[in-house]
This record gives C-alpha cells, sequence and structure tokens, in this order.
C-alpha cells in the first residue's frame, strides 16, 4: 500500500492573491493553484490512500479553505480519501470548528501550521486543540521547518517545541511534516526520542542534496528502522510520479563516490509505510 500522508484540498475561491505570490519561490517549476476534489482525486491516482485537509493561511500562504470541503470530498472518494481538519488557534470559534469537523463531518485528523498562523505550538491558544486530540483519538499533523511566504515567523517552526509537547502529552500522535527542514537533524533526534512523534518527508524532493543529507541522517540514528518516516506529496507543490521518482532516485547524485548511501530498505520502509497503523491507537478503519 502507498499512502500518501499530506495532501492540500481547496476550491479555487479560497485562493488569494497572495499564494500566487509566493509560490513563485516555493520550489523549481510552477506550483499551480488547483487543488479541488475532483483535481486531488486525479492526481492521487497512482496511491492507495492519501491523508487529505485544507488550510487556513489566508494572511500568510494566501489559502483560506473549508472544512467542508475536505468532507466533501471524503464523500465522494471515500475508497481513497482520509480527511482532517485544519485548526486556526487565532480564531474565536477555532474550538468549535474543529468539534463540527469531527463531530459533524468525521474527519480523522488534525493539521496545523504554526508559522503559517503566527501560533507557537507552546501558546496556551494550542491547550484546548491539544487536550481535545487526546481525547478523540486524532492524529496533529504539524507543517515544520521554513516556508516561502514572508508573514510567517519561522522561529515557529523548529522541532524542539516538539520535544516539549510531546513529554506534556504523551497520548497525542504528533507528525513533522517536511521532516522540519532546514532543522531536520532537530527532527529526527526529536522523533526519535518520543515515541508519540513522527515525522514525513512530503515536497522535499526538489532539493536532492539536502533530501539525501536527511535520509542518511534518519539511517545513522535509526529512525529508519521503527517505522518513524511516512511519505507524502504535499500536492499540489509535488506530485505523486516526481515524489516517488525522487525518493527512488536519491543515490544516483553520489554515485561514483565513497559517499554513504541510503539503502533500499530505508527508501521502501518510508515509500510504504502505513501511518493508519500507527497513528490511531488500535490503528484506523477504513
Amino acid at each position: 500500500m502507498i499512502v500518501d500522508c499530506h495532501v492540500n484540498l481547496w476550491k479555487p475561491e479560497h485562493v488569494r492573491p497572495l499564494f500566487a505570490a509566493g509560490t513563485t519561490h516555493a520550489r523549481p517549476g510552477a506550483v499551480s493553484p488547483l487543488a479541488d476534489p475532483d483535481t486531488v482525486y486525479a492526481a492521487m491516482a497512482d496511491v492507495d490512500k492519501a491523508i487529505v485537509f485544507t488550510l487556513r493561511y489566508a494572511d500568510s500562504a494566501g489559502i483560506d479553505g473549508d472544512d467542508e470541503v475536505t468532507a466533501e470530498a471524503v464523500r465522494k472518494y471515500s475508497d481513497k480519501f482520509v480527511g482532517f481538519a485544519a485548526v486556526d488557534p487565532r480564531r474565536a470559534d477555532a474550538m468549535d470548528l474543529l468539534e463540527h469537523a469531527v463531530e459533524d463531518l468525521k474527519l480523522k485528523g488534525v493539521k496545523f501550521g504554526p508559522i503559517y498562523n503566527g501560533v507557537s505550538l507552546l501558546d496556551p491558544r494550542m491547550v484546548p486543540v491539544y487536550e481535545y486530540c487526546v481525547r478523540n483519538n486524532l492524529p496533529l499533523t504539524m507543517h515544520m521547518g521554513t516556508t516561502f511566504a514572508q508573514n510567517a515567523p519561522i522561529e515557529y517552526g523548529r522541532p524542539l517545541a516538539v520535544d516539549e509537547i510531546a513529554g506534556r502529552y504523551p497520548e497525542l500522535k504528533m507528525i513533522m511534516a517536511h521532516m522540519a527542514h532546514p532543522w531536520a537533524e532537530e527532527c529526527i533526534v526529536v522523533a526519535r526520542k518520543r515515541p508519540n512523534v513522527y515525522c514525513e518527508v512530503s515536497a522535499l524532493f526538489y532539493r536532492p542534496w539536502q533530501f539525501y543529507n536527511i535520509l542518511i541522517t534518519a539511517q545513522e540514528y535509526r529512525i529508519t528502522e521503527r517505522d518513524k518516516i511516512f511519505w507524502g506529496t504535499d500536492f499540489p507543490f509535488a506530485h505523486v510520479r516526481e515524489s516517488i521518482d525522487g525518493l527512488r532516485n536519491i543515490n544516483a547524485q553520489v554515485e561514483g563516490t565513497a559517499l554513504p548511501r541510503v539503502s533500499t530498505e530505508t527508501i521502501d520502509s518510508i515509500l510504504y509505510s502505513n501511518p493508519f497503523q500507527h497513528w490511531w491507537h488500535g490503528g484506523l478503519s477504513l
């Protein structure tokens, strides 16, 4: 089974001009603003399951999404999609929206971007979110690391805050997206230390030297042996085939050298990892 654990979802009316302005610096090549349910389903043709969520990052990344769209996509494409709720703890109705998303819309996890929402993981406004996640068996995926967006405090993307929260809430499953680049070493040592912390490699392959070093470091710290790293695309910022090829061909750049190799076992363990067995107590019925 191939599971894409990081897929963005929104409709055209959720896209603000800020999105196009920022994504010109996101990666080599253009980033399409199209991420409606039908477009996403077509893009996920080569994966078995996809975890989808919208973004509430209007003032930073230029997406002001809606959990209703996520729920609509899951209803339409229940064979493939598992939906997460998006939380912005700055909003007075943040917990009302989260409760609606989980209890009425039946979404199965939570997505949060500390840098995009301008709220540290250590902020008291996050406490009700953590407590709700623990009570309801909801994994928390976090955008960690840097960004292209100018209106985002990068300091909130450092993984050391994850270490503290994971210690406070040992039952809370926390997933650091993008290996918290460029602080991947911090990400790796926190994931090694905390049993309830995981990470994933979405949108990393197009920086191949950085990606190679991240995977070698993960091997050296042996978290690749413990099902701690999951695969994803970050669609529409990256697509399925290029993300798979980027992982499988990671050693091409060091051929003819004495540099260490990312093992086949590491590559396969990431590509065929199954978050549904790890992020929910007792697994998740699909």
